[in-house]
């Protein structure tokens, strides 16, 4: 497991009909704030905030076909090329990281092809070197997005 402190990021947070939004810096729209989303704003602004990961090569929330099936991914950080370079799955708080939770992301690898798995639940944080099948590696930390 990574561990990731989440304690200095400042979400943008509204009240309107008796909702939260959150406001989405990637989507650049507002949203419910729901726990799952939580975690997907705490996760992207850690990455881009605090590892710098570039956030005009981030997708969030994007439909994807995985099989027959319409299906969304949470984010997808891409290398400077434009390829897919990691899969990430956010569950709520509540939601333990689990091998249903991976094999989900593992459908949407299928399609998407990324090098980097990572899954999360705020809590918990697992991230994967996949870049060779056969040696699936998991990491100690998140890896660095330096080319």
């Amino acid at each position: 497991m990574i561990p990731i402190d989440f304690s200095h990021i400042q979400l943008r947070l509204k009240q309107e009909g008796g909702k939260v939004l959150v406001f989405d810096p990637v989507r650049k729209k507002w949203l419910v704030l729901t726990p799952e989303e939580q975690v997907r704003q705490y996760l992207l602004a850690y990455l881009t905030e605090t590892l710098q990961y570039p956030q005009s090569l981030i997708a969030v929330e994007k439909k994807i076909m995985v099989g027959a099936m319409a299906k969304r991914f949470d984010i997808v950080v891409y290398d400077r090329t434009h390829n897919p370079w990691m899969l990430i799955e956010c569950k709520a708080p509540e939601i333990p990281i689990t091998q249903a939770a991976l094999m989900q992301l593992l459908n949407y690898q299928r399609t998407i092809q990324c090098g980097y798995w990572m899954l999360s639940n705020g809590h918990q944080h697992f991230c994967a070197d996949a870049r060779n099948v056969s040696a699936i590696n998991w990491l100690q930390t998140l890896p660095a997005y330096d080319f």
